[in-house]
């Protein structure tokens, strides 16, 4: 039997980064393979007969004193316990490969280093853009940022780039400087799967050789999601109320149009969008967060979905789940989200930040028929199935493994535990609260340290 030790901050559906994680494990699990889950504890987890051997709770909140919280800052930047667990793990277990995923500040990457020595393949999915950004997002105060690029990190604390604080902003450049003195990524991991092809070409601009990397785009299973192709009369949006999601835009194009929206979703930006949109008389309802059949009916009953991002969105899988319940997308020409849209047959594209090129694009939205409509949302189910499937999934990550290490051949397995399938739509108003509540933001290194560790700002990818 095949063995694949599955690596990830979290255990348990805390955004979209996790939902790839658990449903790549479920779809292994389901081929046959024995797989071994690693991350780090957390009450939340989903339980594992694993458990036994995971890195220590990385978690600053109020329960640890501050002399707990100064114990753990280093392992932040490189972890000795995890080395040392994951060590005794390979040895239990001998994986043929390892696939790592968030790994950034919790259970950090001197486990790949640790891999590297003892022989194991290892495989990192880029599930945002830190190896090349210290502050993971390319977005600095002013909007999307390239300033370190040729390796001028010292910019990420010129410009307090994590939460506005010079010493956030500081440990994640010596985090990076350390990893790149050390060559933690270029030399331990044998290759890097991005879901889109925008961050593919955005690594390899900043100079990652080409041939370390591999575009496997997500999966989305669109038998499990039921469609209604019918279209409603309001716009949809659904996810992270926070300021690169480009939703000040979209209230403004709201208003310009004179058409419906409807927002599901929580973040910091809620109690400011609600001014905004009462100020300019747009007709938008806030429902507050939803999740699992509440969220697939609110979004059956859309005209369309709009993602009107402003930053580097990797592959959101809320365009994919947009198209899996048969609604046409809507989407701004930024990032991967342009590769997930056909213009004339599953949405539209527009100019990212013009709320005037929005609009027209929502009026036109309203003066088409249902009819064509409706053909939009089924050309983008239709896609999905066909080129996203869970199946194509697991046959090209498999091929990569292939690639590295001798497999066993098993019989695959239709059955994906359908019980214990994921899907970001089912964790929406969870990480949205758990974004802007459960990880309070504060301004010192210290009580801050679990914002920086792997907070992507709430992207579904």
């Amino acid at each position: 039997m095949n063995t694949l030790l599955s690596v990830n901050n979290y255990h348990y559906p805390r955004g979209g980064a996790e939902v790839v994680f658990l449903e790549h494990n479920n779809l292994f699990q389901a081929a046959g393979w024995n797989v071994v889950p690693f991350a780090m504890q957390h009450p939340q987890n989903l339980a594992s007969p694993w458990s036994d051997y995971w890195v220590d709770e990385i978690e600053f909140g109020t329960d640890y004193s501050l002399i707990d919280k100064l114990k753990r800052v280093p392992k932040t930047v490189y972890s000795f316990e995890a080395r040392k667990r994951i060590r005794q793990l390979v040895e239990k277990v001998q994986p043929n490969v390892a696939h790592c995923h968030n790994i950034y500040h919790h259970i950090s990457p001197s486990i790949l280093k640790e891999l590297k020595s003892l022989g194991v393949p290892c495989v990192l999915t880029l599930h945002d853009l830190k190896i090349a950004c210290p502050a993971y997002k390319m977005l600095a105060h002013d909007g999307i940022c390239e300033r370190c690029k040729g390796g001028a990190l010292r910019n990420v604390v010129i410009n307090k780039c994590v939460k506005q604080s010079s010493a956030l902003s500081a440990l994640v450049w010596f985090e990076s400087q350390l990893h790149r003195l050390m060559r933690t990524y270029g030399d331990c991991v044998d290759a890097f799967v991005v879901p889109s092809l925008f961050y593919l070409e955005k690594f390899v601009e900043w100079g990652w050789p080409r041939e370390k990397f591999r575009y496997v785009p997500n999966f989305i299973d669109t038998e499990r999601l039921i469609p209604e192709y019918q279209p409603g009369d309001a716009f949809v949006y659904f996810g992270r109320l926070s300021e690169e999601k480009g939703l000040s835009t979209l209230v403004q194009a709201t208003a310009k149009a004179g058409v419906k929206l409807k927002v599901a979703g929580s973040g910091p930006l809620e109690a400011e969008l609600k001014h905004q949109a009462a100020d300019l008389n747009a007709q938008i309802e806030f429902v507050g967060y939803l999740s699992g059949d509440n969220l697939h009916e609110f979004v059956r009953q859309a005209r369309a979905v709009i993602l009107p991002s402003e930053w580097y969105e990797n592959a959101p899988l809320s365009v994919m789940e947009a198209y899996g319940l048969g609604k046409s997308v809507i989407g701004a020409n930024v990032g991967g989200i342009p590769e997930l849209i056909k213009p004339g047959e599953t949405g539209e594209v527009f100019e990212m930040r013009s709320a005037e090129d929005l609009a027209l694009r929502l009026q036109h939205y309203t003066t088409m028929s249902d009819s064509e409509l409706a053909n939009r949302g089924r050309a983008g189910r239709k896609w999905m199935a066909e080129e996203f499937s869970a199946q194509l999934y697991r046959e090209r990550i498999t091929n990569l493994y292939s690639s590295f290490t001798a497999l066993q051949k098993a019989e695959h397995s239709d059955n994906m535990i359908a019980s214990n399938k994921l899907t970001s739509s089912d964790l929406e108003g969870k990480f949205s609260y758990e974004s802007s509540v459960h990880r309070k933001e504060s301004y010192s290194m210290i009580s801050s340290l679990d914002i920086v560790a792997g907070d992507t700002g709430g992207q579904r990818q």
